[in-house]
């Protein structure tokens, strides 16, 4: 099958699973989506198993590697996912929250890397800068699958704001975490290495580098869009700000995810809507809205055909289900410190511990950060792992998150 036929087929098989979930399951769509591709998937398995001479799993293995996964989400569909998700996060409320936003996407971050590569460095006996990697990329939470849930859990607007705005910067920050580990842990695919000044230099770079362009390339966009009326063409600016802005990210070594944020944040902001007239206003939110619902539903059709991808094996499963107690661990750290060392400033909502930690949900950025790593001898475990940790958090905690807000806040 041909890269084309591949992206047909997973937009009608998107569409039929979205159709499947409305009708039947009446799930949030995400999460609907998901069970229905895991649920094919599992059932193409078994009929292998059974009648093992149709070949199932060695062609849907194919397609799977012929689309693959990593490159599709963190070199193209992240970028809108994150700028459609930024552009309807309220700048205003971001800002009243910068601290605790702040605090859990590098400290929390940091915190979560260390308490999930150190536990997962025991679980398994990884050596620990192999296990630190395995910590990075499955700390950040991931902005699709938590927005999506927000979206149905009715939050107060704060608690809403801090975690949304939480979700889109540390999944930049543990990107960048994640390269400079990657970096250090395998020193084969760099032919330098990596000192602890190149990954200083890597970080601030990446980090920083990314915000500027995302708020200079923003800037420059809300410019133009001032001096025309055409809403078709502010559209298609908008697009090409969260198209272009990445790949000039990519090509610039900064953090394509930060740049896609800050654009967003930038072009959704009040103070620039004065940009557009109000029917133009509509019809960005109408767009965006609507990109990020179709590749919402693509991404988590994906994450349930990456089963095949996936070498399943005892000891994995049984590291697997010891690493969802585990990441949930991490992250119960990530959020309690930060509101901790926060508390005798501010007040905060009833319950946001409980609630920041269980809808701190892992997605498909952790899986393309697993399939992305050098081969080694550690990735197959790692990427059995980081995808029963993300199952689990996607169907489990977002079907009960809306819930336990409701207990506890």
């Amino acid at each position: 099958m041909t890269f084309l036929q591949i992206t047909s087929a997973l937009i009608v098989l998107a569409g039929a699973f979205a159709a499947i979930n409305s009708i039947y399951l009446r799930l949030p769509s995400a999460i609907g989506i998901l069970l229905v591709s895991l649920s094919v998937s599992l059932c193409l398995l078994a009929m292998d198993v059974i009648w093992p001479g149709l070949g199932l799993s060695a062609t849907m293995h194919g397609a799977v590697e012929i689309f693959d996964f990593s490159d599709a989400l963190l070199e193209g569909m992240l970028g809108l996912l994150l700028f459609a998700g930024a552009l309807h996060v309220n700048l205003a409320d971001l800002k009243a929250n910068w601290r605790v936003v702040l605090l859990m996407a590098t400290m929390g971050v940091a915190l979560s890397t260390v308490v999930a590569g150190v536990g997962f460095s025991w679980i398994t006996g990884a050596p620990l800068m192999i296990a630190l990697v395995f910590g990075a990329l499955i700390s950040p939470t991931d902005p699709v699958a938590v927005l999506g849930v927000l979206r149905a859990a009715n939050l107060k607007k704060s608690l809403e704001t801090k975690i949304a705005g939480e979700s889109l910067f540390n999944d930049g920050v543990g990107y960048v975490v994640f390269l400079v580990l990657v970096g250090i842990a395998f020193p084969a695919s760099d032919a330098h290495g990596m000192s602890f000044t190149d990954a200083v230099q890597l970080f601030v770079q990446e980090a920083f580098g990314g915000a500027v362009l995302g708020l200079t390339l923003g800037w420059g966009t809300y410019k133009v869009m001032i001096k025309i009326d055409d809403y078709w063409v502010e559209v298609l600016l908008t697009l090409a700000l969260a198209f272009g802005g990445y790949q000039l990210a990519i090509w610039l070594h900064v953090s394509a995810p930060i740049m896609a944020v800050c654009a967003g944040l930038l072009i959704g902001d009040e103070i620039t809507s004065h940009a557009m007239t109000q029917k133009t206003r509509d019809y960005v939110d109408a767009f965006w809205k609507l990109i990020d619902e179709i590749l919402n539903a693509v991404l988590f059709l994906m994450i349930g055909l990456e089963v095949f991808a996936i070498a399943f094996s005892m000891d994995a499963v049984v590291a697997g289900v010891l690493s969802i107690g585990l990441s949930l661990l991490a992250r119960l750290v990530a959020v309690f410190v930060p509101i901790t060392l926060l508390r005798p400033f501010r007040s905060f909502s009833k319950g946001i511990v409980p609630i920041m930690t269980w809808g701190g949900l892992k997605g498909g950025i952790s899986v393309a950060l697993a399939l992305s790593l050098p081969d080694s001898e550690w990735k197959p475990l790692i990427l059995t792992v980081t995808y029963i940790v993300v199952l689990f958090s996607i169907i489990v905690q977002g079907l009960t998150v809306a819930r336990l807000a409701r207990r506890v806040g």
